[in-house]
């Protein structure tokens, strides 16, 4: 729930959840350590203080939605929903093991708070698109809130989902993408460039706001802005943020720590 100042709340919860699913890469050796340090700022800052949501009721009608899009970033959304109180840190542990609840994609019947089930790029924003669809029928007042990665723009599907939310006036829809500018082995702009992404969605009658993806105050602001438009906020992050070896390295968007890395990451991590 929201604190009168909630920055310090949200950049406490962050460096947990960075160290906490760090850990987690590392027991499991398996994850994706990169983008989920890109995406921590972002998630922390939506659940501690932006988004109206309520543990003990996962389904409450009137909730904000948030879906992650960038699914494979399981160390950040199960952390951030963990702290929030979805469910109990004793299931951390179980991090990719089989049976876990956990396991390498969030899956709604698993886990509480898991809007709907993510992985394949290019699926989340359609999905927050018919949820804001909607809100907007029923004249709900609760807000959609959709994270994708900058790698996964180059999917089709996001500027068919853009075009429609632009048409309908979607002012309930806010799209934050990552913009770590690193994809699986290579940057975007080698890959399939990207810019000038900004004007892209403007274009698609986007209100759009360029923000620091690891600064809580500018976050808050671009978060909670509201207009007559759907948004698109362009979050410039860092892949692997916060531990030296890991920032801005192509390696990390699916690497794991050996025993010597992850002990200077957990020393950097404070």
């Amino acid at each position: 729930m929201m604190q009168n100042d909630p920055i310090p709340l949200i950049r406490a919860r962050a460096l947990w959840m960075r160290r906490t699913a760090f850990t987690m890469v590392h027991r499991a050796q398996l994850g994706h350590p990169g983008g989920d340090f890109s995406a921590t700022d972002i998630l922390a800052t939506l659940y501690f203080g932006v988004m109206r949501h309520d543990p003990a009721r996962p389904a409450w009608e009137d909730r904000d939605r948030f879906i992650m899009s960038k699914g494979h970033a399981t160390g950040a959304i199960y952390t951030a929903l963990c702290a929030a109180g979805y469910f109990p840190e004793d299931w951390l542990p179980s991090y990719m093991q089989n049976g876990s609840p956990l396991n390498g994609h969030p899956n709604r019947n698993y886990v509480p708070g898991v809007e709907t089930n993510t992985g394949p790029l290019g699926h989340g924003f359609p999905v927050a698109l018919g949820i804001a669809i909607a809100g907007q029928i029923t004249g709900r007042d609760y807000r959609t809130y959709v994270l994708t990665g900058d790698g996964e723009q180059q999917e089709g599907s996001n500027w068919e989902a853009a075009m429609v939310a632009g048409h309908r006036r979607l002012a309930n829809l806010t799209l934050i993408i990552d913009r770590n500018r690193l994809q699986q082995g290579a940057g975007t702009e080698e890959t399939s460039g990207l810019d000038p992404l900004d004007k892209k969605y403007e274009a698609f009658g986007f209100e759009v706001q360029m923000v620091d993806g690891h600064d809580v105050s500018a976050l808050l602001g671009a978060l909670t802005a509201k207009g007559d438009r759907p948004r698109c906020i362009i979050a410039n992050t860092v892949k692997g943020k916060g531990v030296s070896f890991m920032e801005n390295v192509a390696k990390w968007h699916h690497g794991v720590p050996n025993d010597a890395e992850f002990a200077q990451a957990m020393a950097e991590l404070v």
